[in-house]
């Protein structure tokens, strides 16, 4: 199999960077470009952020440690920061402890339940945006199971 471009492709930048994309992926470093790692729960999966310049949303997703999954949404909103984080376990019924962390203190904690229909629960808060990163983390927990998120917003 022939792997040259014409001398044209190699020096168009959309074909350097799709070839970076590429290498990344085929050499496995993917995995780098997460932003987000959860402590004893699960693999974390990349912080993405909307391309939208009016949408300044960061979602980051991973694994719990024994099968559900989480999300985690911050995003600005009237100069405050909005911040939802959900749990899908896929099994409704299921009480879960949860708490909400803003640059270590504790923001807002309760319980939540899953619904029937999806096996998950939402929980939105509105909190202050600080000067400089916020670090969010929302974690649930349930029958020893942890779910762990963090955002540097």
């Amino acid at each position: 199999m022939n792997t040259t471009l014409h001398p044209t492709l190699t020096t168009h930048p959309l074909t350097r960077v799709v070839a970076a994309v590429a290498a990344t992926s085929v050499l496995g470093l993917a995995p780098l470009a997460v932003a987000a790692t959860p402590a004893h729960a699960g693999e974390a999966a990349p912080t993405l952020r909307s391309d939208d310049d009016d949408d300044d949303r960061v979602i980051t997703t991973g694994s719990c440690s024994a099968g559900a999954d989480w999300k985690l949404k911050v995003k600005t909103d009237d100069g405050r920061l909005e911040v939802e984080g959900e749990v899908d376990s896929s099994r409704a019924g299921q009480t879960w402890a949860w708490t909400l962390r803003h640059n270590g203190s504790v923001s807002a904690r309760g319980s939540s339940t899953t619904t029937a229909r999806s096996g998950s629960f939402e929980v939105e808060r509105k909190i202050v945006n600080l000067a400089g990163t916020d670090h969010v983390v929302f974690r649930a927990t349930y029958a020893g199971q942890t779910c762990r998120g963090v955002v540097n917003f």
